[in-house]
């Protein structure tokens, strides 16, 4: 990432509105969540987010969902569609895993459809063993 942008891991920094209309309209995840539920899951969370150091404009955003000690799910991470191409999501996850490394996490989760290779990049990898993790869906 150049330095036309800017990594912040200050949720203070991120543009709330911006980052509901992405996840609720352009994502395939979170397509239809609506705004309290965002802003509730920003609060609850450790929230990333890169800006265009020119226009101030956030560019991009994740977040982790994480108990601080062993475990971290990282989870909604979008870069403006305009933006891609740029660096903007390998300086991102850059980021969000420079702050989460002195943390000591024993594991670090995601699921993604389409950015296989940008997390392998990091590090991540399919599960060994899929069989032992199991899910619930929820309503």
């Amino acid at each position: 990432m150049d330095a036309r942008y800017r990594f912040s891991s200050r949720t203070d920094d991120i543009d709330r509105e911006l980052v509901h209309r992405w996840l609720s309209e352009e994502s395939y995840w979170a397509a239809g969540r609506d705004r309290a539920k965002q802003d509730a899951a920003i609060d609850g969370s450790r929230n990333y987010g890169v800006f265009d150091t020119q226009t101030g404009t956030q560019v991009a955003y994740a977040r982790v969902v994480t108990d601080g000690v062993t475990f971290a799910w990282l989870c909604d991470v979008f870069v403006d569609p305009s933006q891609r191409g740029n660096g903007i999501g390998v300086g991102l996850i850059g980021g969000v895993i420079s702050d989460l490394e002195p943390l000591g996490l024993k594991r670090i989760a995601l699921a993604t459809g389409d950015a296989h290779g940008l997390y392998a990049k990091f590090g991540f990898a399919p599960l060994e063993n899929p069989s032992m993790w199991m899910a619930r869906a929820g309503s």
